[in-house]
């Protein structure tokens, strides 16, 4: 097969299907969307009889790999690192259990972050379920991890997590694809209650085994080259040496080489745990220090024994939160060398450069919601309607909403309804009729927000939920929307109506409007605050519902209506503040709004927010 200049995410797939992978499940998440998507394209390119599944959530998703798994298949789920919290209690049973296939667990970790919750790291969760863990430094070792973690999988009969970083999942590299594997195995399931539904007795017995599994399979990691090796040369003894693992370690390795450094000796984690105790002693006796570079907290660091030798993120030479980016590491391997009397590295003028480009005093620009957005309407004319409520919101596009003033808090998928319900509840008990508006998208619903509004309908915490539809999930990549009926691969399944599974949750008021017209929405959102506020009524729930301008441009704005800006204008900045559409900007010159033909999606929905009229269709 010809060579592809493949993302990251690509080549876990091609490792993925290399390795005879025959289930592949996900939740789309930043940095792992992608792979999902790439597996489907090479399974339909080379017509792999390989199942593919967007699910409903993580658990969702690993529960049927891990099906699949224990049936003697060989599966894969992919998730991002805070998508593995929602599947943990899944993954810790699953590591007792084990398989009889194989089962890759990718959890795709966002030092940084760039567009998480938290910057996490799956290796620790990987300690805290005992299960092993591969830590990809490039996107060309990611694919070849990805088939040595489905082959120890199957070998050892546990689960693997293959955790890489951003950098891996959306750098890119020139890959020869191998030769992509159908799997012959057919799935037989051998019944054994006292495994596969083992009580805690058994489940003890269970933790036995998982341990002497896992003693193997550390003493194969001392030998796992190239992922786990260090260049010492033998007999010699160093000041100073380097630990690292992932994108961390090709940042050293970089670094060292560029300023022809051959007196660092690097030590290669790329698979920390189960730690390689034998091949980390014979590093740390070689050498009087050691620097550990790793992220986004420290594994490596303190698995190490000799912690009299060890610098890092506990002695404060490598900084305790964000991505270790070059610049970063650099000025932290030149203060360690400073401290040990050695030559610094070769200095590349970046720190010339970084001043100059902070010199330059460049605007900061905020993340957006998109020009024609539906989902600003809807936070505008709830901001509008229920001016003194809480604003409970959630993850997805619709977070973006606090920089209209409608999001008051972001907790983690679900929240949005749960600490809805939890801010009624804390005002209820000090006789205080506090006004929540929960706003949650339509993927995010079906994830996790069914349980939290049935919790609420029982409870008699009301409030108004206002479902944010787009038709699609955005954030992420569109994927397609549960509602609609499109699977992974393309094919039809069985469409969910939103509607049907809100009144099941027993909501009696369920509405749909679409927000592009914000009078109506603002009148719905009125009569929906007095149905909470009857003693008769309960909890409301309003389905906003408008394609998303990115998705479906045509089926979004089907009839078009440019705007201007008349000589009504008195520069209140109501527009830019309330409104906050890029396609509004003030001319620097003239100190007068305008409308960016570039940027207008010609939506039209800005013709009824100024309240001079200065707005009008052209």
């Amino acid at each position: 097969m010809p060579a592809e200049f493949l993302l990251g995410n690509g080549a876990i797939a091609l490792g993925l299907l290399e390795a005879g992978c025959q289930v592949v499940t996900s939740y789309p998440g930043t940095p792992s969307s992608e792979i999902l998507p790439e597996v489907v394209r090479l399974v339909k390119s080379s017509r792999l009889n390989t199942y593919v599944e967007w699910s409903t959530n993580e658990k969702v998703a690993l529960d049927n790999a891990y099906a699949a798994a224990i049936a003697g298949k060989r599966a894969a789920v992919c998730m991002k690192q805070v998508g593995l919290n929602v599947a943990a209690d899944s993954l810790m049973s699953a590591a007792y259990l084990g398989t009889t296939g194989g089962l890759v667990i990718i959890s795709c970790d966002d030092p940084g972050p760039h567009s998480s919750q938290t910057e996490q790291d799956t290796r620790l969760m990987a300690r805290l379920a005992k299960v092993p863990v591969f830590d990809p430094a490039t996107p060309q070792e990611a694919r070849e991890m990805a088939v040595q973690a489905m082959e120890l999988s199957a070998e050892f009969g546990v689960p693997v997590i293959l955790r890489p970083a951003i950098r891996v999942c959306h750098g890119r590299q020139n890959i020869v694809p191998g030769e992509l594997n159908v799997n012959p195995d057919k799935a037989v399931f051998e019944k054994n209650p006292a495994r596969w539904a083992a009580t805690p007795r058994f489940r003890f017995m269970l933790h036995a085994e998982l341990n002497r599994k896992l003693k193997k399979i550390g003493e194969t990691f001392n030998t796992l080259t190239p992922f786990n090796a260090h260049d010492l040369a033998p007999g010699q003894s160093y000041p100073l040496g380097v630990i690292a693992g992932g994108v961390s370690w090709a940042v050293v390795k970089d670094l060292l080489a560029e300023s022809e450094r051959r007196d660092i000796p690097l030590l290669k984690l790329g698979a920390p745990y189960p730690f390689p105790e034998q091949l980390a002693d014979e590093f740390m006796v070689a050498c009087e220090r050691v620097l550990v570079v790793e992220e986004t907290d420290t594994v490596i660091e303190l698995f190490l024994r000799d912690k009299t030798k060890v610098l890092g993120r506990l002695s404060g030479h490598i900084p305790s939160e964000g991505e270790l980016v070059p610049q970063i590491v650099e000025k932290a391997l030149n203060a360690v060398l400073a401290e040990n009397g050695l030559a610094l590295l070769k200095s590349h003028g970046e720190p010339a450069a970084m001043e100059l480009v902070q010199s330059l005093e460049l605007p900061i620009r905020k993340p957006t919601l998109c020009a024609g957005c539906p989902h600003r309407a809807s936070f505008f004319a709830i901001r509008k309607a229920q001016p003194k409520a809480i604003y409970t919101s959630d993850i997805g596009c619709y977070t973006l909403g606090m920089n209209l003033g409608g999001v008051d808090t972001c907790l983690d998928m679900g929240a949005g309804i749960t600490l809805g319900s939890g801010f009624v509840q804390a005002f209820k008990q000090d006789d205080v009729a506090q006004p929540v508006v929960a706003t949650m998208g339509d993927s995010t619903f079906f994830h996790s927000g069914t349980a939290g509004l049935i919790n609420a309908v029982y409870n008699d915490a009301r409030f108004i939920l206002v479902l944010l539809d787009n038709e699609t999930t955005a954030m992420t990549g569109m994927q397609p929307a549960i509602s609609t009926g499109i699977r992974a691969d393309g094919s039809m399944g069985k469409s969910i109506s939103l509607e049907r599974v809100v009144t099941g949750c027993g909501i009696d008021f369920v509405e749909v409007v679409d927000p592009y017209d914000v009078n109506n929405m603002r009148a719905l959102l009125k009569k929906a605050a007095a149905y909470v506020g009857d003693p008769d009524g309960g909890i409301a729930v309003i389905i906003a519902r408008h394609p998303c301008v990115i998705n479906d441009h045509r089926g979004a704005i089907p009839n078009r209506k440019p705007v201007t800006i008349n000589d009504n204008c008195d520069l209140c900045g109501f527009c830019h503040d309330r409104f906050e559409c890029p396609a509004l900007y003030k001319d620097q010159v003239e100190e007068q709004p305008r409308v960016d033909p570039m940027l207008c999606a010609e939506c039209g929905v800005c013709l009824l927010v100024c309240p001079k009229g200065a707005i009008e269709e052209e």
